[in-house]
């Protein structure tokens, strides 16, 4: 058995795959249309990943897209976050901020931080190896809303 994907719907998919491609900079693989059935799949893969993504060697984030759909999608308590690893959790929120993207948990102990999707879904953010000596202003920096 390997691992595949993992989906998520989405309300919005331009302001989803803005959030998820041009600010936290995953790749799109592939897409399918069904309009049979009204809705569209696209494929994320992290950065460095996508041929592996695209040959089945590597997991990818599927995005669900109902066209008609005008449902709330709310997450329920069994669900938790996707988590990602970065080489500089600094650098990284930084440049998620400077990207309009609130920092809910900022990483204040070097090693995570949490944001959230345009669909309310959570993202941890996780430091690569040992956590980096705490700085400001991440280290004193409050909590924003939940995560």
């Amino acid at each position: 058995m390997k691992f595949a994907h993992t989906m998520v719907r989405v309300t919005d998919l331009e302001a989803s795959l803005d959030f998820w491609c041009n600010k936290l900079g995953m790749i799109e693989t592939h897409r399918k249309e069904v309009p049979a059935g009204k809705f569209t799949l696209v494929f994320l893969a992290a950065p460095g990943d996508e041929e592996n993504a695209r040959a089945n060697n590597a997991p990818e984030l599927e995005l669900t897209y109902n066209w008609d759909s005008d449902e709330v999608l709310e997450t329920g308590r069994s669900w938790g976050h996707l988590a990602y690893h970065y080489d500089n959790i600094y650098q990284a929120c930084n440049d998620l901020m400077d990207k309009g993207v609130v920092i809910n948990r900022p990483p204040r102990d070097g090693h995570i931080a949490f944001i959230k999707s345009p669909d309310n879904i959570s993202v941890e953010l996780i430091q690569k190896g040992e956590p980096l000596q705490p700085v400001e202003p991440w280290a004193s920096m409050d909590n924003v809303g939940d995560w």
